[in-house]
């Protein structure tokens, strides 16, 4: 793949014009926190047939599931998994992530965090039970999901200083502890929660089993608090989580075992890092393009002295480097929907490397992007100044990229 295929420039098109008309607009309001991202999102799942053809291709796989646990023969079918693993709808949502990101990337950070990490979750890890029990209503954004691994003391830590615990009472267990930085977590339907199992055996802290729980809206001792003010990506909440004495049933153990054959829940989030690392390089992407976007316009409008800026060296060099970035960023992007394509997802390693470079580069574009409009750079009418401030968080969540540098380094030394 070396270029967007006509189906996929019709979908851009498709989708410029419905952020032209439901996301612009509302932009301040989004910005402000005011307007909350699920109504713009619900409506382009329904407008683009996102939502039902998710749903269709997740009622096949469990179809299929449950006529492999029911012994009967596997339903035939020709189709992709339509629900994302399809080459076509992974690259649309490249697309519609890209064009998304460039003008309001708090959309994707709350779509990404619901469907691709809470979601999926649920869908790789879950007994056929509990997945017919949550993943409909996820997919379709019938609900929003959280996905809970941060603590306040843990941070890239995740899993070493994990505080969060379970206890076995008779057949249930009893969370207590704290999340927080969790995207969606003040208003989210469906919570997946990450803690460590407490056998009181004196087993240190560090080394116990990390077990993931599902948590609905509403149960008792769950507080989830209000969003946090940031530096960026408003249109995305971001919260804590509290957890006081919450029972919670073996049903809502992902697996239903404490042995899940995958390992234990820090197998599972390894897989998810992979995904949110990967979905940096989309969102990057729709930085750049934006941000090259706005400042070809502006140099080409701005005078001074006489003339546009756009003939200045100076600005020239600006716009050359950011033309250079988008290529890089694109090429990235482009390699990871034809290893999709191929069935040879990225390692951690290589997911790791995506999402340090085009965060790095998103943010010095974006900046740059401020500089070239000067003064109205910093005037947040120009929307350069947000784009600023949203790139910059690509650098810090998902793993800061200082951690990216250690998985990229240990990924070459074979460690």
């Amino acid at each position: 793949m070396f270029e967007w295929s006509d189906t996929d420039l019709m979908v851009r098109d498709a989708v410029r014009t419905f952020i032209d008309k439901e996301v612009r607009p509302h932009l301040d309001a989004l910005d402000s926190g005011e307007m909350l991202p699920y109504p713009v999102l619900r409506k382009l799942y329904a407008d683009f047939g996102i939502g039902a053809m998710a749903e269709e291709g997740l009622n096949k796989q469990l179809a299929a599931r449950r006529a492999a646990a029911d012994g009967a023969e596997k339903p035939a079918s020709g189709d992709k998994d339509s629900s994302g693993g399809g080459f076509d709808q992974q690259t649309m949502m490249a697309v519609v992530t890209s064009e998304l990101s460039g003008v309001c990337m708090g959309l994707c950070s709350s779509l990404g965090v619901s469907t691709g990490l809470g979601g999926a979750t649920i869908l790789s890890r879950g007994t056929l039970a509990q997945q017919e029990r949550w993943v409909p209503d996820i997919v379709s954004l019938r609900k929003i999901a959280c996905w809970a691994i941060t603590e306040p003391d843990s941070g890239s830590d995740a899993f070493g200083g994990m505080k969060t615990s379970v206890r076995r009472d008779g057949d249930d267990y009893i969370l207590n502890g704290q999340k927080t930085f969790i995207t969606n977590g003040p208003f989210a339907d469906t919570l997946v929660v990450y803690a460590k199992l407490d056998e009181g055996d004196g087993t240190p802290a560090r080394d116990r089993k990390v077990l993931t729980f599902v948590l609905d809206k509403g149960m008792e001792g769950l507080t989830q608090g209000k969003p946090f003010k940031k530096m960026g990506l408003h249109a995305s909440p971001t919260g804590e989580l509290f957890f006081d004495n919450v029972r919670l049933g073996r049903d809502r153990l992902l697996g239903e075992t404490e042995e899940h054959r995958g390992g234990d829940g820090r197998e599972s989030a390894k897989s998810s890092f992979v995904a949110e690392r990967v979905g940096i390089g989309f969102m990057a992407l729709g930085v750049i393009n934006e941000c090259l976007r706005l400042c070809t316009e502006y140099a080409r409008n701005r005078k001074l002295w006489g003339q546009e800026i756009g003939r200045f060296q100076l600005i020239q060099l600006k716009l050359a480097k950011m033309e250079v970035a988008r290529i890089n960023v694109q090429n990235m992007v482009f390699n990871i929907i034809e290893r999709g394509k191929a069935g040879k997802p990225l390692s951690l390693s290589e997911a790791s490397a995506v999402k340090l470079y085009s965060s790095e580069t998103a943010t010095e574009v974006a900046m740059e992007a401020v500089q070239l409009f000067g003064g109205n750079g910093y005037m947040s009418e120009y929307r350069v100044e947000q784009l600023a401030r949203d790139a910059k968080s690509l650098m810090i969540y998902a793993g800061s990229n200082e951690i990216q540098v250690t998985h990229v380094a240990k990924g070459i030394l074979g460690l």
